[in-house]
């Protein structure tokens, strides 16, 4: 076994079960591309068995704090199974969950969905690449399905110095499918889709949102950056008047409509608009709408925390705009997946973006991902999602 020895001081992460050992933290040592390597301390105590990754500013990821731990094929499978076991403890109302959420369950770089029958992965680091064909049985194993979908197509893996992978890695068949969530029925192309094919993550704050539309009776709800419409079936579930919703997309439009048509709601209570959101923000100023709940969820803006203050005034911008639309008593729901934008960052911003535009609020609610994406005691990372729900004060 090869071993990476740490420079003094460095190893106090590790200790606290931090997974991550940087590039800077290392004095001596190296290994091949997703190899597992010996982590010590610098005066050789043992710390971790971790993945070594030489292109990646994390240059290894600890898979165990055991000494005696075998880092074989029976590690995989006691892993995944850990992982799926979980899920059967947490509400899920749906068939479409996550089952493996990186390092939040032991499997850094490991992400996997399922979507009724089908599962769907992504190998974003070198130490589960090295492992696909074991962990990819294993899956099937604990799951006791067929059909697994490969979507290792995410920047990330770029880090790693591995080259984008698609493709059925077991089984095969369509790849569009339909899950049923909160009783609203949706549909995903596992190919062509958005991360595995839809956005799991945001299933609570969808069901938050029409619970609330129901209760608070929205008469005109605007959605933006809408994708393939979750937000916009879950507000005409609570009985939205009208919904405007808006993406720079034509196919996620037009997959937006049809879910608007399969779960059974009148086409003219829904608008899409294939356009701009700040651009459109700005002209819906200019004409003088105003509407009772908005759903901020733009895409990632900053990637890592590296490119924190040119993703905040983007935030900023757009939350000041949608300030200014919301008539007094409405319903903001916005969101950061950006995991360079903190919790405690992104209150800062929105608040800013408030006063900007020279209105108050109450913060009725923090959200974040749900369940099946956890974040952990010694993972903070993986609270990558953070929304707020922002009541402004009546006039």
């Amino acid at each position: 076994m090869k071993t990476i020895r740490l420079r003094e001081g460095r190893e106090r992460s590790l200790l606290r079960r931090h997974p991550w050992i940087f590039e800077s933290a290392i004095a001596r040592g190296g290994a091949d591309s997703g190899e597992t390597v010996r982590v010590e301390a610098h005066d050789g105590r043992f710390l971790a068995w971790a993945a070594y990754s030489p292109a990646s500013h994390i240059r290894a990821r600890a898979w165990s704090f055991d000494e005696a731990q075998r880092m074989d094929a029976s590690f995989f499978i006691a892993a995944i199974a850990r992982s799926i076991s979980a899920r059967a403890r947490f509400d899920i109302q749906s068939d479409g969950l996550r089952l493996v959420h990186g390092e939040s369950d032991g499997l850094p770089g490991l992400i996997v969905d399922r979507y009724g029958d089908t599962l769907v992965a992504q190998f974003t680091s070198a130490g589960v690449e090295r492992w696909k064909p074991v962990i990819a049985d294993a899956l099937l194993q604990a799951t006791g399905l067929a059909r697994l979908y490969e979507r290792s197509d995410a920047s990330a893996r770029g880090l790693e110095g591995l080259a984008p992978a698609t493709g059925w890695l077991r089984g095969e068949g369509a790849t569009e499918l339909a899950i049923c969530e909160h009783g609203w029925r949706l549909t995903l192309d596992i190919a062509a889709g958005h991360k595995t094919g839809f956005y799991l993550d945001q299933r609570d704050s969808r069901k938050r949102f029409a619970d609330a539309t129901r209760r608070l009776g929205f008469a005109r709800v605007l959605n933006c950056y809408c994708y393939t419409g979750g937000f916009t079936v879950a507000a005409l579930a609570g009985g939205a008047g009208h919904v405007t919703s808006i993406d720079s997309s034509a196919p996620a439009l037009a997959r937006a409509a049809a879910h608007v048509a399969l779960n059974g709601f009148d086409a003219g209570r829904a608008t899409f608009l294939d356009a701009d959101v700040n651009a459109s923000l700005r002209r819906f100023g200019q004409e003088g709408a105003v509407f009772d709940a908005i759903v901020l969820d733009p895409p990632k803006l900053a990637p890592t925390a590296a490119h924190p203050e040119r993703a905040a005034r983007a935030y900023k911008d757009i939350n000041r705009l949608a300030f200014k639309l919301l008539a007094p008593g409405g319903l903001l729901f916005t969101y950061s997946c950006s995991g360079g934008i903190g919790a405690d960052l992104f209150h800062k911003i929105v608040a800013g973006a408030a006063i900007d535009a020279g209105v108050d609020g109450y913060i009725t609610e923090r959200m974040g991902g749900a369940p099946d994406h956890p974040m952990t005691i010694t993972f903070p990372e993986g609270e990558y999602l953070k929304g707020l729900a922002v009541m402004r004060k009546p006039s």
